[in-house]
């Protein structure tokens, strides 16, 4: 291990394997749980268990004793903490004081144990009773003067029965407004993806993995962000299945990867090469690198080679000759150009997806976050569809999507966008009629904070604080409000940047037994290939004071609406009640959700495209177009270059469990860009000198981020990286995927200016 002082130290060894294991131990001796923590980690992800409170990749079809990975193991030992935020604690620090803290530093002091409210004569948060927090809540509600005015947001973590009633109190409420974490990532998925196929998920399930003939994965750190997925991944090569990698920065764990759950490796210090074509694509290159696989085919198809499935394109499609004429007239020098990829390697590439019968392309946030990012989505359905990959056993689309039910809570109602079918069967099951105009999502509610039509804010989990873009801004949205709540295990920034009257509203974590007035209940969870399964907690709360957030949807309910007809006491009693009415809301998808919940391996979704089945105006699958090659505005100055800000490996979304980031070699800090030499060259720079960014924006308002140190790293030109949140200041509000609103994170224009300081 590096000593304190060092900033980058190159690993080299495969991605899993020992360095995994005692990651994994430390994390449970950090939190003083290795006892308890060990014994939880028998029930994660196996039935009758608790599912993981991490990522959404689904469990494997047959379970194995052992069924979790490092960053799962880290998720865990958060939650199972002795460590504990008492009001002795709150006593101790003020708001103020708390402030100065690191993210880091919050959420390691531990468990959140009761409620409390922030009293601003003393700065400091004092303890309160639920029912004073239920009651504080439902006046400022009452007191709006539209529902309107209110932001209700929804984490990845949050069950399918939470979801669900905290969608029927706030359009009972009376407004549509639900700021989601899947805004922040796969909704270019759930936007763009119905208009190609008619359904907004991927249509892959776990058992395709073993008989597809080739994986593309695109955009995706999977050894960080989907670890259980690798085992998957190398399971394939090892049948010789060609696994393509698209993506700018190399992740050790698709290059090489050790299965610690596999004894023979682990004993004789074996690997898998996992990336048998690694296309290191540029910032924004992917749309015309794409395009030009599709080129590549056309021009073997047009030469009578048997490269497309005319079958399936005559029968199942529409759209295609004039998105193949747009192809066709695309200039090989221009794909080179923005791809930043040769022709021979792009036919390299499509050689390999002609050569498969049955195809899977995986994608992440690397392709959401841009400004066509919908779009692009669209497009690579249709190179699949170019041989028919839907419909057929191993092939594919596959979002990688990040939070634990990130995809359920869309399922079961947390959307700003509702169709009216579905509330018409709102207002038929709970005898309410529902609002009907849009909602905000996440960028629009910040834009509503800071015109003043927001004035109260209540956070179902999540840190939406810092996973909002433009951070400076985004504080001062919050600050102007009247309420905020934070619905939480932990303490985070959220909770320290607030409104006038603020809340932190302690749960019950997914790892906890959950008891209520009919016994220990369980709740459930939709993975990202659509299937829903019961997670039930084994292990005792962590403190006597907490709720569930079935609880406390039901408690915020019931003081904002005291003459409502809907039973919110009973379904806090009793969560089959709320399956119940889930089933009578979605018949089609959830019918008899008591009685299938049983089967201890869940139930799968119905998706209509593995049938071959397209839920589009026409019936058929479209081909759409997409003029040109570009996916980002292109920015005339040039000194640009091309930001994505990205995740470390000890890192979940917004939660830093340390400050290394071992697969890329970083330790004791997180203010880091990555650079290519030759960029960094150019502009003076040599390896840990210190520089600031500065974002290239038209709106004239001023965003740089000091203090970082420039690391030399295999990047393509034009394209640098740094970690989220900590350059989140440097995207602004306003750039974001047309079609979804969220944020292009991935793609932001800034300009580095070198720093005298050294680190």
């Amino acid at each position: 291990m590096p000593d304190r002082k060092t900033i980058y130290k190159p690993y080299h060894h495969p991605a899993g394997g020992w360095g995994a294991v005692r990651a994994t131990a430390k994390a449970l001796l950090e939190q003083s749980v290795v006892g308890k923590g060990s014994r939880a980690l028998l029930s994660m992800n196996q039935p009758g268990g608790f599912k993981c409170p991490s990522c959404a990749f689904p469990d494997p079809t047959h379970h194995k004793k052992i069924e979790f990975c490092e960053n799962g193991v880290k998720a865990l030992a958060v939650e199972a903490t002795k460590r504990r935020v008492t009001r002795a604690f709150f006593a101790e620090h003020s708001v103020s004081a708390l402030a100065d803290q690191s993210d880091y530093w919050l959420e390691e002091q531990g468990r959140l144990t009761e409620p409390m409210r922030y009293d601003p004569t003393t700065d400091h948060y004092v303890p309160c009773s639920w029912q004073e927090a239920f009651d504080l809540i439902g006046c400022h509600l009452r007191q709006l003067n539209s529902p309107d005015e209110a932001e209700f947001y929804t984490s990845g973590r949050t069950s399918n029965e939470a979801a669900f009633l905290y969608s029927v109190f706030v359009r009972s409420f009376g407004t549509n407004n639900f700021p989601d974490c899947s805004n922040m990532c796969h909704e270019p998925t759930s936007r763009g993806l119905p208009g190609a196929i008619g359904i907004g998920k991927g249509t892959v399930v776990m058992d395709d993995f073993e008989h597809t003939e080739a994986i593309f994965i695109v955009g995706q750190n999977t050894g960080t962000n989907s670890p259980r997925m690798m085992g998957l991944l190398a399971h394939a090569r090892k049948r010789n299945v060609p696994i393509v990698v698209v993506n700018p920065m190399p992740e050790r764990a698709l290059i090489r990867f050790t299965e610690p759950q596999d004894p023979v490796p682990m004993a004789t210090g074996g690997s898998t090469a996992i990336a048998t074509e690694f296309v290191h694509i540029r910032i924004g290159g992917d749309l015309a690198f794409f395009k030009g696989m599709t080129k590549a085919l056309f021009e073997s198809d047009a030469a009578g080679k048997a490269v497309l499935d005319h079958a399936f394109i005559e029968t199942h499609t529409e759209g295609f000759a004039p998105w193949r004429e747009e192809i066709m007239q695309l200039d090989w020098a221009e794909i080179e150009r923005v791809s930043g990829i040769e022709k021979t390697q792009i036919r390299r590439a499509a050689a390999i997806y002609a050569r498969s019968n049955a195809t899977i392309i995986c994608f992440g946030m690397g392709i959401t976050q841009h400004q066509q990012g919908a779009r692009m989505i669209q497009q690579i359905a249709a190179f699949l569809m170019l041989r028919g990959n839907f419909g057929k056993k191993g092939a594919g689309i596959a979002p990688i999507r990040g939070h634990s039910n990130v995809q359920g809570d869309r399922t079961v109602g947390i959307d700003e966008k509702p169709t009216q079918a579905y509330l018409d069967r709102l207002r038929d099951v709970f005898g309410f009629e529902p609002p009907r105009a849009h909602g905000h999502h996440a960028v629009e509610s910040v834009e509503a904070m800071l015109a003043g039509t927001a004035k109260v804010f209540i956070g179902m989990g999540g840190n939406f604080i810092h996973a909002i873009p433009d951070t400076p801004r985004a504080y001062e949205a919050m600050r102007r409000l009247n309420l905020t709540v934070g619905i939480a295990t932990k303490l985070n920034r959220g909770h320290i940047v607030h409104g006038r009257d603020a809340l932190i509203l302690p749960v019950i974590a997914r790892s906890e037994i959950d008891r209520q007035a009919t016994g220990e209940q369980f709740i459930t969870i939709e993975d990202a290939m659509s299937t829903v399964t019961a997670s039930r907690g084994v292990l005792e709360p962590a403190s006597p004071d907490l709720l569930s957030e079935v609880a406390i949807v039901c408690g915020m309910a019931q003081a904002t609406l005291p003459e409502s007809p809907i039973p919110w006491a009973l379904f806090a009693d009793d969560y089959s009640l709320i399956r119940d009415r889930i089933a009578a809301v979605y018949p089609e998808i959830y019918a008899d959700f008591n009685a299938r919940i049983r089967n201890k391996q869940g139930f799968h979704l119905d998706i209509p495209p593995r049938r071959r089945v397209w839920k589009t105006p026409s019936g058929k699958a479209r081909f759409l177009l997409f003029p040109g090659l570009a996916v980002d505005d292109a920015i005339e100055d040039d000194a640009m270059l091309r930001l994505s800000t990205i995740r470390s490996h000890d890192q979940f979304n917004t939660t830093i469990y340390s400050m290394n980031d071992r697969y890329r070699g970083i330790y004791n800090t997180r203010m880091v860009v990555f650079m290519n030499d030759e960029d960094m060259a150019e502009r003076g720079l040599e390896q840990e000198m210190v520089v600031s960014l500065e974002t290239l924006s038209t709106d004239g308002i001023s965003r740089r981020v000091d203090d970082l140190v420039a690391i030399a790293y295999p990047m393509p030109r034009g394209a640098i990286a740094g970690y989220y949140p900590e350059l989140n200041p440097l995207l602004p509000l306003n750039h974001y995927d047309e079609i979804s609103g969220t944020p292009a994170a991935k793609s932001i224009p800034v300009r580095v200016i070198p720093s005298a300081r050294t680190p």
